[in-house]
């Protein structure tokens, strides 16, 4: 057996390279994951760039990672050597802060960070902690299953948790990683599910992905077509511009409420009127924890709803992250490995 593994580490704040480091065993706790699939996220950034609070260098990168269970720690009964597995961006939490103790994990005040404080999946193996553990269904592959981790658990547990009912208007901000997935969790939740892009040359893809209505924000007044919809119930803008996001609050119906899940350089600019006249509310959604990541599995599976990807070589990670970051890609890239098909 080979004594050694590749991963993909950042060696200093911007520098991705190819590594071989020792095959480490699982603490108490913990498995050892035979790596698959990975997908590269946009807030893999803050760990490639050096600027994720408290992180340290070098560190491997990723958050969306697939794989086999290959060894087991002291104390891990649930899982079993051979079992393909998921994890996540919160991969632990420390149990002890306010938001644990309230049963909130996923705002562990110190958590588990998979690529940020333990290193991720750019990497042929992975320690994770048998807590973050998602089991992944056998009608997914490893690489179609990797970006419903993170991009998928945002967008699904963000229009579950809303207190929605089926019927209601509910429009999605951008076609892109997290969008294109978006529309169709909602169209399949059974909502009037709306498109917001920029573009007549989106529109097919749009609707193709379950939107009953496309609105093109290049030459339409989004909030003004919403309102001419009755306004929608909920928003989830997964766009790049804060600008964009803050404007589409006049696009909600009272009590309507802008869920945001992107996070753009740019601040949100707000009028307050819409907000105060009409009970409108704006909310973040981040992730979920292990048994959603299970959810939203399970939930694609159950209604046929894949991420559109671009697979990479693990060796080719720079470049493979490069073109994510350019948002070249269509619409999420995800690295390979050779242990197994993916």
């Amino acid at each position: 057996m080979a004594e050694t593994y590749k991963a993909v580490e950042v060696s200093a704040p911007g520098t991705l390279r190819v590594v071989e480091r020792q095959i480490p065993e699982p603490g108490t706790g913990q498995v050892r994951i035979r790596v698959e699939a990975c997908g590269i996220c946009h807030t893999d950034a803050a760990t490639v760039m050096g600027i994720y609070p408290g992180l340290t260098l070098p560190r491997v990168p990723g958050h969306e990672v697939v794989g086999r269970i290959e060894a087991v720690g002291s104390g891990v009964s649930r899982w079993k050597v051979g079992q393909r597995v998921g994890v996540g961006l919160i991969a632990g939490e420390d149990g002890v802060c306010e938001p644990c103790r309230r049963g909130d994990i996923v705002n562990c005040q110190n958590p588990v960070t998979s690529g940020v404080t333990v290193d991720g999946g750019y990497a042929e193996l992975m320690i994770a902690e048998a807590r973050a553990l998602s089991s992944v269904p056998d009608e997914l592959t490893s690489a179609g299953a990797a970006p419903l981790l993170c991009a998928g658990i945002t967008t699904y547990n963000a229009l579950r948790n809303a207190g929605l009912r089926g019927g209601d208007l509910v429009a999605v901000q951008g076609i892109g990683g997290l969008g294109h997935l978006g529309v169709q969790f909602a169209r399949h939740m059974g909502f009037r599910t709306v498109a917001i892009g920029r573009g007549r040359d989106k529109e097919k893809l749009a609707k193709d992905l379950g939107a009953h209505v496309y609105i093109d924000a290049a030459v339409d007044d989004a909030s003004a077509a919403l309102q001419r919809m009755g306004g929608a119930r909920a928003i989830l803008a997964t766009g790049t511009s804060g600008n964009a996001m803050g404007s589409l609050v006049s696009g909600l119906a009272a009590r309507g409420q802008l869920i945001v899940v992107g996070v753009p350089q740019d601040q949100i600019q707000l009028n307050a009127f819409p907000l105060v006249f009409g009970g409108r509310s704006i909310r973040g959604s981040l992730t979920g924890t292990p048994i959603d990541g299970e959810d939203t599995l399970a939930f694609s599976v159950l209604e046929n709803i894949r991420p559109m990807i671009e697979t990479f070589p693990l060796a080719q990670a720079a470049d493979a992250y490069a073109r994510m970051m350019a948002g070249k890609a269509r619409f999420r890239v995800v690295l390979v490995t050779k242990n197994g098909v993916a």
